[in-house]
């Protein structure tokens, strides 16, 4: 595991010549900008096609239910030519708004009905009484990859061929031969390299829109989004309200019962209804509402010994479509329980690292991480003014005996500065099981730690009439280079079967970052992105 492998992919990078679908380029090759509806049910009610073929170099303009495209020989062109329509769109059902929706969560949070998904004995005779109680948010955030979304059609003797960046290749293919009319055995998919995804190229809209656009034209099409596109098309890591309860024996030494109950939308399954069924996000939505969903609420369950402890989901219907985002339920649920269990600890006077592996006891992996990283870390205890947080998670794949699992641990020292949060270090210790490239998994580690701290200071948007109003990379908050910590990761020597730490690697980050804050300036922060609430 220690002996370094070259990257096969990495000169390409580092020199420029890795092609993706914008670099893509095919003879009589035409270009083509989109603009979309807000976000929710609507359609689009009228345009200025005249006005877009003024502009100087458009050819054509293509529109679909939800969508109209200019066509031009550059892409600036066809940009300035689709702006040039000045869309209007109709709104036939509900749109996003954050008034709404915070409003649906908190209502739902406080007067629905709740289905448990998960249980270990019932907390619900001690939860009459909870020692603590606390309100989680989470706030939708945008995927914001560097490459907005691409592709490359050519409609061409019956045969339909794409060049994209995708994570779902099969159903893009579907999307396209249904957009085009094309039986799916005539659709060729080339797989590009994608420039950032982040569980944003399991959306395969691109594929039909570049697919009809090259059949209304008759000639091969590059259809790129601009980034103000992009931020208002994708759908977002889900928003949520959780409240949190916890019961402690008297003399505080011991966690007797626990429950988490989430109002937010069931992810999983609209996405899937989305990704499998090919339903558009409308339809998905309605199809996943009122149905309690095990999966999106996956990461939610701590994993300690504890007597009692419940998972309840109150599905909610928003006017904003949810999707996969990485670390997915784990990276949402680790913030809860990692975040809850250390405001736990410091109500029973605990340290927290004591505190959690006293729990650990049917989790030896899981407790080496922490012992791992606080050793990495130079952990101190993580007192008053220390500025260090601590936490940890474990995420299974697979299904009874091919389960595979991954346990991570995480330190961070932090402390609030004139520009709001400033992260001086995180460490981390992973059990991945047998490791075949650590340096590519050191990599992936690395990156997740630094994915995992911007989307924690950063990455969402409110909204507003179907608008996001951070629409921009600039306006996103995201992580520059000048405040990337320092960054120290550790592995531990296992033979267990292999565990792919590209979503793990972002799951402890939240809660370590807010308990390191917690232990700097004694203030809980509750909602993602941290500082969001104001304090």
């Amino acid at each position: 595991g220690t002996v370094p492998f070259p990257r096969l992919d990495l000169p390409a990078k580092v020199d420029g010549s890795l092609v993706f679908a914008g670099d893509v380029r095919l003879p009589g090759m035409v270009f083509a900008a989109i603009a979309h509806g807000p976000q929710g049910d609507t359609v689009l009610s009228r345009f200025d096609k005249a006005a877009a073929l003024a502009v100087a170099g458009c050819s054509a303009v293509v529109t679909d239910k939800r969508w109209v495209a200019a066509v031009a020989n550059t892409w600036f062109a066809a940009d300035k030519a689709v702006k040039a329509t000045a869309p209007r769109f109709r709104a036939h059902g509900p749109i996003a708004d954050t008034a709404p929706i915070e409003q649906a969560l908190e209502t739902a949070l406080q007067k629905g009905k709740p289905s448990r998904v998960a249980a270990v004995g019932n907390p619900d005779a001690l939860m009459a009484k909870p020692s603590l109680t606390a309100r989680y948010d989470i706030e939708p955030a945008l995927h914001a990859a560097l490459e907005t979304p691409t592709a490359v059609a050519r409609l061409r003797d019956g045969k339909l061929e794409l060049w994209l960046a995708t994570q779902a290749p099969e159903a893009a293919r579907k999307v396209a031969a249904k957009a085009a009319g094309v039986p799916l055995a005539d659709v060729i998919l080339y797989p590009m390299h994608a420039g950032g995804s982040f569980d944003a190229r399991l959306d395969t809209r691109i594929a039909g829109e570049v697919a009809v656009i090259a059949k209304k034209t008759g000639k091969p099409v590059q259809l790129m989004y601009s980034r103000w596109q992009d931020s208002l098309s994708t759908y977002p890591r889900t928003p949520l309200a959780a409240q949190m309860s916890a019961v402690v024996s008297d003399d505080k030494q011991t966690l007797l019962g626990w429950r988490t109950r989430l109002a937010m939308p069931a992810t999983a399954i609209e996405a899937g209804q989305r990704l499998l069924h090919g339903k558009d996000a409308t339809e998905a939505r309605k199809a996943a509402a009122g149905t309690a969903d095990p999966l999106a609420c996956a990461g939610a369950m701590p994993r300690y010994t504890v007597p009692a402890m419940a998972v309840d989901h109150i599905p909610v219907s928003l006017g904003l479509p949810t999707a996969w985002y990485r670390g997915n339920s784990h990276g949402i649920g680790a913030f809860l329980t990692e975040s809850f269990v250390d405001e736990v600890a410091h109500f029973a006077g605990r340290e927290p690292l004591a505190f959690r592996m006293a729990m650990l006891g049917n989790e030896p992996r899981l407790a080496a991480c922490l012992q791992g990283v606080a050793k990495l870390a130079t952990w101190g205890g993580g007192g008053e003014g220390s500025g260090q947080g601590i936490a940890c998670h474990r995420i299974d794949l697979g299904i009874d005996t091919s389960t595979r699992s991954g346990f991570i641990a995480v330190v961070a020292t932090a402390r609030r500065d004139v520009n709001g949060v400033k992260v001086e270090r995180l460490s981390a210790y992973a059990d991945l099981g047998r490791i075949v490239n650590q340096d590519i998994a050191r990599q992936q580690i690395e990156g997740g730690l630094v994915f995992g701290m911007a989307t924690t200071l950063g990455g969402s948007s409110t909204y507003a009439k179907g608008l996001p109003l951070a629409g921009h990379l600039g306006e996103l908050g995201l992580t520059l280079l000048a405040d990337c910590p320092a960054i120290d990761v550790a592995f531990a020597d296992s033979a267990e079967p292999p565990f792919d730490p590209g979503e793990l690697s972002v799951a402890a980050v939240a809660p370590a970052i807010a308990n390191a804050l917690f232990s700097a300036t004694g203030l809980r922060f509750r909602r993602l992105p941290l500082l969001s609430e104001g304090l």
